[in-house]
């Protein structure tokens, strides 16, 4: 018996940006999530991924991953610049002990961003959580010995904040 529907998925991408991420099973009460995918002519694409949150006894998690040229580097000492939900957007700067440092801006203001109701794990209340999935983004990549390179999306990036 065959399918009453049929659809084909042609071999490329369907988007850029990348939905979804696990932080555990409790609820959080903030957490800022972004990934990026920077197109880049004569070039490999480069992505960045980056993830805040609150732990247990007042911790908070902070790590980002840039995976650039063929070279994956973590950075896990995020410093915000700005958070904010009005207008929506997250800067943060992060360097290596290579003397590596990056500067990213995420924008994403505009019509594509929505604000969520989401039930909390425990099912004590509700929050808010406000999503981007077509956020602009630039990343500023300074190296020692090499000239500093600027990487832009116009819609290539996600960007989740809740708290």
């Amino acid at each position: 018996m065959g399918s009453p529907v049929s659809f084909y998925l042609p071999r490329h991408p369907l988007g850029y940006g990348l939905q979804g991420h696990n932080c555990g099973y409790r609820h959080r009460n903030f957490w800022t999530w972004t990934h990026a995918y920077f197109v880049r002519t004569g070039a490999a694409p480069s992505t960045l991924e980056a993830l805040v949150y609150e732990m247990p006894f007042g911790l908070v998690f902070r790590k980002a991953v840039l995976w650039h040229d063929g070279t994956e580097y973590v950075f896990r000492n995020l410093q915000d610049i700005r958070r904010g939900r009005e207008p929506f957007g997250w800067s943060f700067r992060c360097s290596a002990g290579s003397g590596l440092s990056v500067d990213v801006m995420v924008d994403g203001a505009g019509s594509s961003a929505h604000r969520l109701p989401y039930l909390k794990t425990n099912c004590s209340g509700r929050f808010e959580v406000i999503n981007n999935s077509l956020s602009k983004a630039t990343l500023r990549l300074e190296r020692p010995s090499a000239p500093v390179e600027v990487l832009e999306t116009s819609a290539g990036a996600v960007l989740e904040m809740a708290g």
